[in-house]
Parts: structure tokens; sequence; C-alpha cells
């Protein structure tokens, strides 16, 4: 800074030390203490000491009459001008600036306001330099021919530099010298802090470095008394920083809007000095407070005066360009202004403040910077001024920075806050208070959320007995408490009886509250969901469509809740089987939801990530991917890359890719998330464990069957540990296991672990549940694998008479269980009736799924296989001929059903008599199979073994 200084005013004309923007002039401005007057009594030294300067002018220029007094003794000793006319010889001095060959420097020190230099200004001369030092930022300093320098806080390296310098028995080591860096950010790099600082410790040498730093950052400690006396200031000093910034701040309330500079710092004071949002100065909540402070009104429009106010005496920075974070204060000037506030006065502006930030938290938190910066606001308000955040209660402020923490997915961090804000309750409220019984509960609340769902029912079934005796069986709370209870029930595994207990819940609620009250249609909706996720579907749907009745009437067509409803009705729609409709329906509120919330409301991210999902339910893998993809990229912007919904994107674009037939890429995304969800979530969260489960289960649809059991073995002790084993996680991994060892070639087995997964199944989810129904196919599958496919015929035929009962003739698990009737039927031996049953299906295929669901299709392909087996090969390969081209438009070339069907074209052909050509086609079969699938895919294999059997028969 030193030789910016230097560079500015051998350039010529006026240099202003400032905290401004530079400007073609220049003027040594900013923050008082930032050490403008150092560096100019550093150039005046310099200057003097090297003789190029003859005469050398220094004014302590605080006022108009401070400086033409001087400039009037000057007159008098150099110019031999009469005292007794002051204004004639300071006018004479200043011509005389202008016409001397002799060399001068005129420093002009600590002005007050440009307009006391109106008239007075050094005039620009080859022989002379000014340089003026000043907390001021006004545009009147901006003149011809005057350069603005802006004088900031040290760099780290500097202010280390300062600090080893001055105590050089403190930097002797490198953990020392450590100690010093961090003591100099604790002083914000501030010069003059670190000055005092310095001189502090330099008189007491039995406080060590970290002693001193512990006892900065008590704050119960006073700025005053941690650094030295007037009597013992350092380096020339004239005040201590408190008293530089008082001067200042006593100044800037005397500019127009006057009395408005200091109460406004003092809020600031409370808040956060890397940056406050402007909106929460002019608040409802402050302008209020300013209006009983002053006993006049105070606006808006005021506020924002008394803020540039401040701004023109360096105490604070506006940076329009970053609304969010735009006023900014040095914390040592906050610690300073505290101090010197009486409690009742912090009481009182703590709760202002308190309200402000919470007049400006939106209810949706889309803008992830305004609330990064309302967190941080909040944060410094609770280490300044928690005590008077809890009187007469808990402020609300409080509890909602600890849900905006978790609901932004920082789970570990909103459990810290809760735990806070718990102890603060039991210290300053008693454990009975209602504030201190709530801090109970959201201490469970995201001990779920941080997937402990069991863990979170034991709490808040601890609680709930306490919530009785204190508040009552009909106290909002209470009810609030059971509703959780449910709910985590749920969440742990247990969703039928979550349902019953919201059913319980709902007859109290009803009592309670009446039945249009918005808890009482939120326990419906849970009723509703909680049905779903038991299996129920169908009845989800019918449960939804009755609550979207009445929160039509109750709410109207545009609250987020009843597009909820909507959005709930067209989930489990697609739940209930069917797909499309659901993505109809969800494009149908789509437009509803953009008009209503606008594109970056979680509800509507939802539903795009919905339309999505069942796009790909509906067969279209590749549709789903992209459109996951775009929903990314708006979830990362508005959301950040660690938030929930933004890994579960992840999660699906991972899932569809390799439902889109590209495994070992799914494998890829899932290995990448999974460092992810371990680094956000941990190692025991559900989704963590979920997504190990997506690793292995698409490291078996590559093609490795065992290593995804061994993969799903490894993983199943821990979900036994964390989940317990009735989780349907838990069962899930089970079922991959069967289903992984069949495919690894142990049908046996396979029949084995499903049969004792069945039976679990059954006493956990009861005989109707889907994966009840899934385990019971598995089970027919793979005892046709075994070797009896008449069992295989029996037992799906028993599973066809269920799944028509309970889904109904159109599902597309009924649709499945018909087509695996069929196939067992060809290879029991009887290849005519398979085409024939087969081609039935078709015709309810198409009618219920469009003809490029991948289902479709692969009826289509049975039907040519079978086609093929009852006699008819060229049949089989016109067929699957016809199949290929619609898999080459909807799949694309690499899918590897696509290569299937080129398989079994060449093995038709083969069957059909024409080797020749059924070798050439599996030898290209096997070029692109060895491309997408790897050398040791069992597909791969096949194809293999598919040549050297017609290269033996060509033999």
């Amino acid at each position: 800074m030193a030789a910016t200084l230097t560079r500015a005013v051998e350039s010529g004309g006026t240099t202003v030390l400032t905290g401004a923007a530079a400007t073609p002039a220049s003027v040594l401005t900013g923050l008082g203490g930032v050490g403008k007057t150092q560096l100019a009594a550093d150039h005046a030294h310099t200057m003097w000491d090297t003789r190029r300067v003859e005469l050398l002018v220094w004014i302590s220029a605080r006022t108009r009459d401070a400086i033409t007094a001087a400039y009037a003794d000057v007159a008098v000793d150099l110019l031999a001008q009469d005292p007794a006319d002051p204004q004639r010889a300071w006018r004479r001095l200043l011509s005389w600036f202008a016409e001397t060959t002799t060399s001068w420097l005129v420093v002009l020190d600590d002005v007050q306001a440009a307009a006391d230099l109106s008239g007075l200004w050094p005039p620009h001369s080859s022989s002379g330099q000014t340089v003026v030092t000043t907390r001021c930022r006004e545009a009147a300093l901006h003149g011809d021919r005057r350069r603005v320098v802006d004088v900031d806080l040290f760099t780290p390296a500097e202010a280390l530099a300062y600090l080893t310098e001055k105590l050089p028995d403190r930097a002797r080591t490198d953990t020392a010298t450590a100690d010093l860096a961090a003591l100099a950010d604790d002083l914000g790099f501030l010069p003059l802090a670190l000055a005092q600082a310095a001189a502090y410790l330099a008189n007491k040498p039995l406080l060590t470095c970290n002693g001193y730093r512990a006892k900065l950052a008590d704050q119960r400690n006073r700025l005053r008394e941690l650094l030295p006396s007037e009597g013992d200031l350092p380096d020339e000093h004239e005040r201590t920083v408190a008293a530089t910034w008082s001067l200042s701040i006593d100044a800037a309330d005397q500019l127009d809007p006057a009395g408005l500079a200091r109460p406004i710092m003092e809020l600031a004071s409370l808040l956060d000095p890397a940056g406050i949002p402007t909106i929460v100065f002019t608040t409802d909540a402050i302008t209020h407070h300013l209006t009983a402070r002053l006993e006049r009104d105070v606006t808006a429009d005021d506020i924002l005066g008394g803020l540039e106010c401040l701004r023109r005496f360096s105490l604070l920075t506006l940076d329009p360009d970053q609304p969010h974070r735009a006023v900014r204060v040095h914390a040592l000037l906050q610690r300073a202004v505290r101090d010197t506030l009486p409690v009742k006065t912090v009481g009182k502006l703590a709760r202002a403040a308190a309200d402000a930030l919470l007049a400006v938290w939106p209810e949706v938190e889309t803008d992830q910077e305004l609330i990064q910066a309302l967190r941080a606001n909040t944060v410094t308000m609770q280490d300044v001024a928690e005590s008077h955040l809890w009187h007469p209660d808990g402020h609300s402020v409080l509890f909602r920075l600890a849900d905006s923490l978790g609901n932004t997915g920082l789970l570990e961090s909103a459990t810290v806050a809760t735990q806070r804000l718990h102890h603060q309750a039991v210290t300053r409220l008693g454990p009975d208070h209602p504030d201190t019984l709530i801090t109970r509960h959201e201490i469970a609340y995201w001990r779920g959320e941080a997937g402990d769902a069991a863990g979170a029912v034991t709490a808040l079934e601890e609680l709930l007995p306490e919530q009785l005796r204190v508040l009552g069986p009909d106290h909002p709370d209470t009810l609030n408490t059971r509703s959780n209870i449910a709910r985590w029930r749920g969440e742990a595994g247990d969703a039928g009886g979550a349902v019953t207990a919201f059913e319980e819940l709902l007859a109290d609620r009803l009592r309670v509250l009446g039945p249009d009250h918005p808890r009482t249609l939120n326990t419906r909706h849970e009723i509703a969901y909680w049905r779903g996720e038991a299996g129920d579907a169908a009845g989800a749907v019918t449960a939804f469509e009755e609550l979207l009745a009445d929160r039509l009437r109750v709410l109207g067509p545009d609250h987020p809740r009843t597009l909820n409803t909507r959005h709930e009705i067209a989930y489990w729609r697609g739940e209930a089987g069917d797909a499309a409709g659901a993505v109809t329906a969800l494009e149908e509120l789509l437009p509803e939801q953009l008009r209503v919330l606008g594109p970056d409301h979680p509800d509507t991210l939802n539903t795009r990530s919905n339309i999505a999902y069942y796009r790909g339910k509906a067969g279209d893998a590749g549709g789903a991917v992209t459109a996951f993809e775009e929903l990314l990229a708006d979830r990362l912007r508005v959301l950040g890359p660690d938030h929930p919904d933004t890994l579960i994107t992840r999660h699906n674009i991972a899932y569809y890719r390799g439902k889109a037939g590209d495994p070992a890429g799914a494998v890829t995304a899932f290995e990448e998330l999974l460092a992810d969800r371990l680094r956000v979530l941990g190692p025991d969260h559900p989704r963590t464990l979920n997504t190990r489960h997506e690793i292995a289960y698409w490291r078996g649809e590559a093609g490795d069957a065992a290593g995804a059991v061994t993969a799903l073995e490894e993983l199943l002790p821990e979900q036994l540990r964390v989940l317990g084993p009735d989780h349907p996680d838990t069962l899930n991994t089970r079922s991959n296991i069967a289903y992984y060892r069949g495919k690894a070639g142990d049908a046996g087995g396979a029949v084995t672990a499903f049969e004792e997964l069945l039976a679990d199944r059954l006493r956990v989810l009861g005989p109707d549940h889907p994966d009840t129904l899934i385990t019971r196919h598995n089970i027919a599958y793979y005892r046709g694998k075994a070797g009896d496919p008449a069992g295989a015929v029996t037992a799906f035929e028993e599973l066809l008479a269920d799944r028509l009962r309970v889904l109904g003739p159109d599902h597309p698990r009924t649709l499945n269980t018909r087509h695996n009737i069929a196939y067992w039927r060809g290879e029991a031996g009887d290849p005519a009736g398979a085409v024939t049953a087969l081609e039935e299906l078709l015709a309810e295929q198409l009618r219920v799924q469009r003809p490029d669901h991948p289902h479709t299709l692969k009826i289509r392909s049975n039907i040519a296989r079978w086609r093929g087996e009852a006699g008819d090969p060229a049949g089989a390969v016109t067929a699957f001929e016809e199949l290929l081209a619609d898999r080459l438009r909807v799949l694309g070339p690499d899918h590897p059903d696509t290569l299937a069907t080129r398989h079994n074209i060449a093995y038709w052909r083969g069957e059909a008599g024409d080797p020749g050509r059924a070798l050439a086609a599996f030898e290209e079969v096997l070029t692109d199979r060895l491309r997408v699938l790897g050398p040791d895919h069992p597909d791969t294999l096949v194809t293999r073994n598919s040549i050297a059997r017609l290269s033996g028969n060509s033999e």
C-alpha cells in the first residue's frame, strides 16, 4: 500500500486515502484503524528524509476551522503574513503553493467531510503534493486530478509479518507462528487492532497467544479490557480502536437523517460481519423498533439513508451487486459497538433483529444465497446475544435455523442446532416448558431424517407421556408428536402400523380441530399415503381423490396442498399400474404449479421428477434419463449438490441408465453417488445402504450375478443391524440375493431362499402386498428354471388368480403373470399353446400399454421364439426381423435386448437351414457384444458357444 501511495502522489495532483473505489485522481480513506494516517506519515517521513520536499505541512484536519487556522499559521511563519488577518493569510498560502518552485507536501489528516475542504484544496502544482486521509466516502472527494486510494485491511501475510516484527519472541516456532496467524484472523487483519493487540501482549509476558485469543473469543470480555489503555498506545496512536470508531459513529449520526446511524449500527453489531441482507433493515420489525427508539416515524427510506451515512464514514460497506450480503461491518467494530450497549438495549435489539430475519425468511427456500445469509446472521446473533433470544421464550428464528439446515440436507448440522436449542431451553426455561418439549421433538425428528427412523420413534414415544402430562392430550404439540410417531413408524418399515396410528390420530383431530382444519386434512393425506406404501395403491388413489374434493372446497384449486393432492393421485395411479396415465396427469398438473408456485418450488421440481420416473416406468427409459438430467441441472442450481432431492435425482439417472440398457454405466453412476451419500449421510443411512444395493443389483444386470450375490450378502448384515429384519429394504436385499443366486445358476437355491422370504413377507406384509406377490412370482419362475416348467405353470396360474383379484386384469404385473404362464407352457412342451396364449396377451398388452413398451416388445420376442419352437423357424426369423426394426428404433443398436434379437435371428436362421448366414450373423453379434458387454458377460459367452456349435456342424 505504501508503494501505491508513492506512485499516486508522484503522478501529480492530490491523493485521497479512502475506502472507496479508485478513480483517476488520488485521496487515503477507509475504516478507522486501517492505517491511513500511518501510511501518510510514512510517506511524509520518506519524502522529508530523502530531501525530496523542502516544505512539509501536516494538518490535523478534523474541522474546517482547524484547516484554515493551520494554513494561516504556515503563512505567518513562511510568508510573513499578518496573524491578525488569518483569512488573507491562508488564501495567500494557497496562491503561493501554485506559484512557487519550492517543493512541498501537504498532508490533511482525518478530514471529516468533503465540504470542509471546499475552497481549501491545495492547488495542482508540479512542485507540490497533497495527501488527504479520511473515513468519508463522498462523491465530492473525486475532483479534478485527485486520485482516491482504497486503504484496505492487511492481507494475512502482511498481518503475520507485522505481528512477527512486533512480537519476535512469540514467533520462534512454526506452532507459535501459526498462533500469531490465527490471532491476526481473529482481529480481522485490521492494522490498528493488530498494533494495539501486539502492544497489549508485549506487556503481558505470561499471557500466551492462544490464551489471549480465548479472551477475545469470550463475548463476556469487553474489547477495552483486551487492548492497551490510552496511555499505553503504540506507534503514536492517539486513540483506542473503540474510541476511533465511536467518533466516526457520532459524526455519521449527525448526517441527515439525523440520529439513525448509531441505532442502525447497533442492530448491525448483532449480525453477520460477512454480510447482512439489505431487506433485513427495511422490515416492519426494524422500522417499528427504530420508531420506538427515536420517538418519531422512521421509514424504510430513512433507514437506507442511515446506512448510507455509515458508509460515508467507512463504518460499513454497501454492495448492491450482492443484495443478500450487501451490508458488511468489521467484526471488531461490531464488538466495540456491543461493548457500549446496556443489557436491556441488547435484548431489544436482539428481538428486533430476530423478528426481522424471520420476516424475510421465505417459506419455501429456493434462493440458496439468501438462505445461507439468513442462517449465517442467525448463528452470529446466537453467538453474541443468545440469552436475549430465550426471553420470555425461545424465538422462532432459532427453530427456523435448525429446520433450514435440515431441509437443505445438512442433517448433522440440523441435529447439532437442535441439541443446542435443547440445552438452552432446559437451562433457561426448564424441562417442562413447551419450547423445551419442542426441542426434544425436533431432535427426534432430525434423528429420523438422518436415517434412524426406529430411534426417532423411540424418542418420540418417550416424549409423548411428558407432553400428555404437561400439555394434555389435545394440545397441538401432543397431537403433532403422535403424527410423527406414526410417520417414522412407517419410515421404519411398518406402513400398516403407520396407517393404524394415523387413523387413531384422525379421530382425535376431527374431535379437537374439526374436519376442515389443515392438520385434519393433512392426517387424511398421511393415511392415504401410507395405505399406498402398505401395498394398496388403488386404495391410496381413492383416498386421495376423496381428500381432493375437500381440499378444493376448503382451500381452493390453487392452494399448494390442493395441487399436492393432485400430484399424489397421479403418483399412486402410476403405482397402481397406470404409468402412462400418471404421466398424463402430472403433465396436466405441471403448468398449474408453474403458474402458482413457480419453476423452482420443490413441489414443481418433484412433479417434474415423477413425470420422468413414470415415463421410465411406461417404457421410455432413455426419455427418463434425459428428463432427470434436465431436472438435475435445476436442482443443483436451486438446492445445491448435497440436498437429498439432488442426490435422489442422481439415483434416478443411474437407475434409468441401467434400464435403458447400460447396466455398467448404472454401476459407475451409483458408485459415484455412493461416495457423496457416504460423505453427506454417513454409512448407516438407509439411502446410503440402498445405493450399495443398487450397485450390487446393476452389477448383476451387467452379467456378474455371482458378484452381485457377494455384494448383497455383505450388505445384508448392515441392513439387519441398522434397519432390522422386517424392514422392506432388508427383505428386498434378501429377494435379490435369491434372484441373483438363480441367475448365477443355482435355481434350486433360489427357490429355497424365496420360499423362506415368502414366509417372512406373509408375516410382515400380508398375502396381498405387491412384494408378497412378487416373491410368489419369483418362486414360480425359478421353479421352472430348476427344471419343473409344469410346476411353474401351476404356480403362475395360482398367482394370476390373486393378481386379478388384488390388481385387476389390466395391471402390468397381472399381464406379466399371463406372459409367464404362456412362456412356461412353451417350456413344458406346448410351444403352439404358448404362441396362442401370447398372441391373445399381445392384444391386451397393446390396449393397455403402448406398442413400444419393453413388455410389449418382450411378448413379441417370445411369440417369435415359440413360433420357431413349434416348427416354423422361417416364421421365427421373419418375426424377429420385424421386432429388430422396432428395437433398433426404440432402444438403439447397443441395447442388450436389441443384441438379443439379432442373436435370435441368427439362431433361427441356422435352424431354418442356412448355417452360413447364421454363422456370419453370430460373428457380427459377437463383435458388438464384446464391445458393449465385454468378453465375460453371459450373453457374450452364449454367442461364442453358438458360433462354436455352428462351426463344428459346418466341419
